[in-house]
């Protein structure tokens, strides 16, 4: 066993701010946790754990007492965390809510959708006043030094100021890189992170003039300052610190946040799903630069939030499952996607056979569904969550994870358990006539004969599944992004007989090979 990629130390790195102890607080919407960094060291505490009270966290703020408030996107709530960790709901009814700021005393937050609106809630829990409505997503925003608000509005392309009064609002900054937060420095300036470009821009708001303080990558989230020091998060786990134009300082190395599906093509070329992201493996790299981004939901020609991996029919090509429940045939290096399905209730893994059939397990409905000719059709109903799927000959094998079994679906739909008893199965990869499986309840790799049924133990402990002990919190939709964020820990079988593996639990893939 060795690790392809290492561990992530943050799983996703979302909303930042500065607390009154001088750390950097994280939000991670996929772990449902907060951590506290040290900006010197970057030493991090787990604040508030996953499978804690907080759920989903993605952006958050201090008030002036030291008391925490929370956005949780999937739950659509402004939470409050008071100093002593109890924690209790501020307001409800706020669909994909996201920004939050807090300025003498008011508490604003907003909603990343389109046509969301713009909030002053009550923090003791009373009725929320509309400021603005129907505004094109909406993110991390900020009271400026003028008193007015400042949006990055993602759906627009733009940086608005909104009179917090009256909603009067105009244009600050356009054509920009898809801004996703906005900050101000201790000179009344900008400070904004562009999730598309990976640019961190400086803007004066009074003559727009910009400066491009860093180029990071696809998947800016967040900033903060510590003082004068300028913080910035990435989607991708990673905290980095901005010294001066073009000097940077990695504060949190970048990682995975999951990941999902992976898949190996016979040229050797890997895939991993990792939601908004899509990666490629050099499998001859060192450490996190073996994973190369080939695709992210806001790139021309991504299919969105990527979840299952199957090769396609060509160099580059692969087919996948994604969060709204779409299938696609889709090649990155192009940036194209071609849909070939859709409508399904939270898709997991996909499979490809030797004649160019495809299956997908619908893990919301218990179906497997069949794609070999003209139009998609349900070849089985009436399973218990299935997750991965592969091909045997003509028959479909499927994992079962609510039965904690695997089956067999025979061209007309008859099932046969293959075996039982095993947890919590999910991926699975068919190598020399047998299926091996991913049980994350247990913690390990077995491999299944499928004639005489007998299951092999073959790796244990594995870094899969949520911790013991924890029961993992549900991750909904989240807007026109994303259908329910479910956990699929995958494996693939590659062409020279190494399993790779998705290592959820600590954000890493692992590569087991036979002595």
């Amino acid at each position: 066993m060795s690790r392809l990629t290492p561990p992530s130390r943050l799983h996703g790195a979302n909303g930042l701010t500065t607390g009154p102890d001088g750390r950097i607080w994280v939000a991670q919407v996929p772990a449902s946790q907060v951590s506290a960094i040290n900006p010197d060291t970057g030493e991090i505490e787990v604040i508030s754990p996953m499978g804690g009270d907080i759920v989903a966290p993605d952006d958050l703020v201090f008030d002036d007492k030291g008391n925490l408030y929370l956005t949780e996107i999937t739950l659509g709530r402004v939470v409050m965390r008071s100093r002593d960790g109890t924690t209790r709901v501020v307001q409800g009814d706020i669909p994909v809510a996201n920004p939050i700021t807090w300025h003498q005393g008011r508490l604003f937050a907003g909603e990343c959708r389109v046509g969301g609106r713009i909030l002053e809630l009550d923090p003791a829990g009373g009725s929320a006043r509309v400021i603005l409505d129907g505004v094109p997503m909406s993110n991390a925003f900020q009271i400026g030094p003028d008193g007015k608000l400042y949006v990055p509005v993602m759906g627009a392309n733009e940086i608005w100021r909104v009179d917090v009064e009256s909603g009067a609002h105009e244009v600050v900054a356009g054509n920009l890189g898809v801004p996703d937060s906005v900050k101000f420095d201790s000179k009344g300036r900008i400070v904004t992170t562009q999730v598309a470009s990976g640019e961190v821009l400086r803007i004066d708001p009074q003559n727009g003039t910009r400066e491009v303080l860093a180029s990071l990558g696809s998947g800016l989230d967040n900033v903060t300052f510590v003082g004068d020091r300028l913080f910035v998060s990435s989607i991708n786990g990673s905290v980095t610190e901005i010294l001066e134009p073009g000097k940077v300082r990695p504060l949190v190395q970048r990682g995975l946040q999951w990941p999902l599906g992976i898949a190996a093509a016979d040229d050797g070329q890997v895939f991993v799903c990792d939601g908004l992201f899509g990666y490629e493996i050099d499998r001859a790299g060192q450490g996190i630069d073996a994973l190369r981004l080939v695709g992210m939901a806001f790139w021309p020609g991504s299919p969105g939030y990527v979840r299952g991996v199957a090769p396609g029919g060509a160099s580059g090509e692969w087919l996948v499952t994604t969060g709204l429940g779409m299938i696609a045939r889709y090649r990155p290096g192009e940036g194209a996607s071609e849909f070939l399905a859709m409508g399904y209730d939270q898709l997991m893994g996909i499979a490809v056979s030797g004649s160019g059939a495809i299956a997908v397990a619908e893990y919301g409905k218990g179906r497997v569904h069949l794609i070999d000719g003209t139009e998609p059709r349900a070849l089985a109903e009436g399973l218990d969550l299935p997750m991965g799927v592969g091909f045997l000959g003509d028959r479909v094998i499927v994992a079962e994870a609510g039965a904690g079994r695997v089956t067999a679906i025979d061209p007309s739909g008859g099932k046969t358990t293959l075996a039982e008893g095993l947890g919590r199965p999910e991926g699975l990869c068919l190598r020399d006539g047998k299926v091996v499986a991913i049980d994350t309840l247990g913690k390990r790799v077995v491999e299944i004969d499928p004639t005489g049924g007998s299951v092999t133990e073959i790796a244990t402990n594995l870094p899969v599944g949520a911790p013991s002990g924890v029961v993992p919190r549900f991750l909904g939709p989240i807007g026109d992004m994303s259908g329910p964020m479910v956990n699929f820990a995958d494996i693939a079988c590659a062409p020279d007989g190494t399993l790779l593996i998705a290592g959820d639990a600590e954000g890493s893939v692992l590569s087991l090979k036979a002595l």
